[in-house]
Parts: structure tokens; C-alpha cells; sequence
């Protein structure tokens, strides 16, 4: 008998952060150790635990027999917490605005089946964070991506970003800092993309800021706080800046400066409550990172930034390789420099891990387009597994030169 087929929407699904796992695992049940520099989870990586006062929170919640169903827009106490905390980035967020999810991608769903269908699109930086071209043709819409350029620390190019906009684009997306390039966009920058957005009524934006707390340029700043009229809705969450990605605790916090989303928060509202709710325990191990001193972040945020120093120079010493210094999150994408593997970086990919068992991600999964000819690596291991890791990249370069 032949198989039962799978949907059409699945078949098209890619995630380049995982798929790269695939042949790393057949090669470390052969006995392989592999550096793995490939995936943004700081608890894979030693010297970054999850704070313990959050922990302890979590496990308090347990303690107290915290495990059934809560509200399914957030526990109050957490949603309250989150309002002071975006109030704080420069607007007036109250705690009615924010709901809480099973980490971003979740809201990123949630926020895709409100308001798109079919003949709609969203527009996503390129390269990008994947679930931005993976979810959104699931609701009938398509994605198009406007270039960040390579050449220019990954700004936005707004001539390219203007030209494709129209009256079908209903989400412009801008990750700040941005994953996986790491740049950070200026206020003028967010005030440019806002002044865009304002010409077309129907256009709302996504300002995915999971990573804002890692901005290492001191120029970070809360698209929200600047919009007067565009709507945005505002992603973060525990993940990245808490150092617990495994709690799966995020949010969206909706700035809707005219009041013109009251369909849109309905249909969010009853979105949430058909999935039941996120979970207790995790939303009060986050609801102390808020609430307690912050002052444990100093010592984490200079380890990540020593280890993006070193990878600055050991990538500027090797034949083949270029970078454009990452100014947040905790990503570099490397630019391949070799003809060889600028035209095919995702072989580049699975022949490094194959001959060197060094693990990064393909550009191209980030975009085909706009990432292709480079690899994202994330500088949270220590250095010593960074040297090593690229004492195997100069050699898999030269050998295959």
C-alpha cells in the first residue's frame, strides 16, 4: 500500500537551526564528538545557567501545587510585570495589552491566523529568522523578504523595502537586534520603517525584540515607543535576555495608538483561550527575573561579548571568511569568501561537520536569497571550544582550497 500523504503545508516546512542536527546526531551515534556552534539555546553551553533565583521561583510554583490551568492570557501578577517593563522602553503599556505564550513563536502564530489569509503578505527581513517564511503561507499569505545589506552592517536597504510594499502587506517584521545577522537597527532607522508603514492603512508591525537586552551598542530602542499611529505588536519573552529558553514563556504586548484593532484582539483573545494557557510554573520563574535585581545580567553579558571579540579575531585572520561585526543578540553570520563555497554554503555546511565535526548553519536557510553564501555561528561556547572550533574551519578551508 502506498503512504498516506502529508499535507501540503508541512512538506513545505524548513528550519535550518534543526535540520542541521539531523546528520550531527547520525555522527555522534558513531561515536563523534561534534562543536556545536549552532544553536541559540545559552543553556547548551556551559557558564550561562538560568539564574537561581528564577529556578527557584519555578520550583516554588511546583511546591505550591501550581499545575493546573491558568488564564489563558497570562497569570495577572506576570502580565502586570510585563506592562511596567515595556512602560519602562518609553510606552504606555498596560497590563490588558500584553499576553503571555508559549514563547514567541507561539505569538508569532497566534498573531499570523489574526490577521492573515489568503492574498495577503508580510514583509521580513532578509536573512531572517525562519518561522517568518515557514508560518505564514499556512494562513494563505506569502512571504517576501526586504534585503538588509551584507555590505553595510546589515542595515535595511528602504529603496528595496519601499518598492515592495502595496495594499496586500499587512505585517512588516523588524528583529531588533536582528537574528541571525546581530545587527542592530538606529532610531532614525525605526522612524524611517514607521514613516513607510504609515502609508498604507492596513499595515501593522511585528517588532520581534527577544533579544533587546543584548544590544552591546547602547542604540536599542523600543519600536513601540516611537509609533504614534502604526500599530505594532511587541515580541520578547524569557528565552533569550533570562537565559531559559526551555520554559517556553513569551508574550506580545499590542500598541495600538489609534484603537483600531479591536477585531484583531478579539480574534487573538479567542485564539489564546481555545489553546488553554501557558504554563504556571514557568510564567513565575520569569515573573521573578522582572521583579528581582537585574544586576547578575552585567557578568553574563561580558562573557558573551568577550566571546564575540574572539571570534571577531580569529575570523579576521582566516583566509575565506569574512564578518560584518554583530552589534547585539549573540549570532555572527559569516560571509564565505572561497568561490567555491559562496556558491553552495549549505555543502560548505555538511562537509565542515563531516571532516571537521564543527556544527554551524547554512545562510541560505535564513534565506535563500539574501543569506546565501555565508553560516550563522553563535559565540556562546566557551572560547576555548571556539578556538578549537576555528583552528577546524582555517584547516577545512585550506585543505579543500
Amino acid at each position: 500500500m502506498s503512504d498516506i500523504p502529508v499535507s501540503s503545508r508541512a512538506s513545505r516546512i524548513e528550519y535550518a537551526i534543526r535540520d542541521v542536527v539531523v546528520p550531527a546526531t547520525a555522527l555522534e551515534a558513531q561515536g563523534h564528538e561534534i562543536l556545536k556552534l549552532n544553536i541559540g539555546d545559552p543553556i547548551a553551553y556551559p557558564g550561562l545557567p538560568t539564574p537561581n533565583h528564577m529556578v527557584e521561583a519555578f520550583q516554588s510554583s511546583l511546591s505550591r501545587g501550581e499545575t493546573g490551568y491558568g488564564p489563558s492570557y497570562g497569570h495577572p501578577e506576570l502580565r502586570a510585570a510585563i506592562a511596567s517593563d515595556e512602560c519602562n522602553k518609553g510606552w504606555s503599556c498596560t497590563s490588558d495589552d500584553v499576553y503571555v505564550c508559549h514563547g514567541v513563536t507561539e505569538a508569532l502564530q497566534i498573531i499570523f491566523s489574526a490577521t492573515l489569509e489568503d492574498g495577503t503578505k508580510i514583509l521580513a527581513p532578509g536573512p531572517h529568522y525562519p518561522p517568518y517564511m515557514a508560518y505564514p503561507q499556512m494562513y494563505g499569505a506569502e512571504t517576501i523578504e526586504y534585503r538588509l545589506d551584507a555590505d553595510d552592517g546589515w542595515k535595511v536597504d528602504f529603496d528595496d523595502l519601499e518598492a515592495k510594499m502595496d495594499d496586500s502587506v499587512r505585517l512588516l517584521v523588524l528583529i531588533n537586534p536582528n537574528n541571525p545577522t546581530g545587527n542592530v537597527a538606529t532610531k532614525s532607522e525605526i522612524e524611517r520603517m514607521i514613516s513607510i508603514a504609515e502609508k498604507w492603512p492596513n499595515c501593522m508591525i511585528i517588532a520581534d525584540e527577544i533579544y533587546d537586552g543584548l544590544d552591546f551598542t547602547g542604540q536599542q530602542v523600543s519600536v513601540a515607543s516611537l509609533s504614534a499611529h502604526v500599530p505594532v505588536f511587541t515580541l520578547n519573552g524569557v528565552s533569550k535576555v533570562y537565559y531559559a529558553p526551555g520554559w517556553r514563556i513569551g508574550y506580545m504586548a499590542i500598541h495600538d495608538p489609534q484603537n483600531r484593532l479591536s477585531s484583531i484582539r478579539d480574534g487573538i483573545e479567542r485564539l489564546l483561550r481555545s489553546r488553554l494557557c501557558a504554563s504556571t510554573p514557568a510564567q513565575m520563574g520569569y515573573l521573578a527575573g522582572l521583579n528581582d535585581s537585574r544586576e547578575w545580567m552585567d557578568a553574563y553579558t561580558s562573557k558573551v561579548v568577550s566571546q564575540r571579540d574572539l571570534c571577531l579575531r580569529r575570523i579576521e585572520n582566516i583566509e575565506g571568511l569574512e564578518v560584518q561585526k554583530p552589534g547585539g543578540a549573540f549570532y555572527m553570520f559569516v560571509k564565505l569568501t572561497d568561490e567555491k563555497w559562496a556558491i553552495d554554503d549549505k555543502q560548505f555546511v555538511l562537509n565542515l561537520l563531516h571532516e571537521e565535526h564543527v556544527l554551524v548553519v547554512h545562510g541560505s536557510g535564513f534565506s535563500p536569497e539574501m543569506g546565501s553564501g555565508h553560516f550563522r555561528l553563535v559565540f556562546l561556547p566557551n572560547e576555548d571550544v571556539l578556538n578549537e572550533a576555528f583552528n577546524r574551519i582555517d584547516r577545512f578551508l585550506k585543505k579543500n582550497r
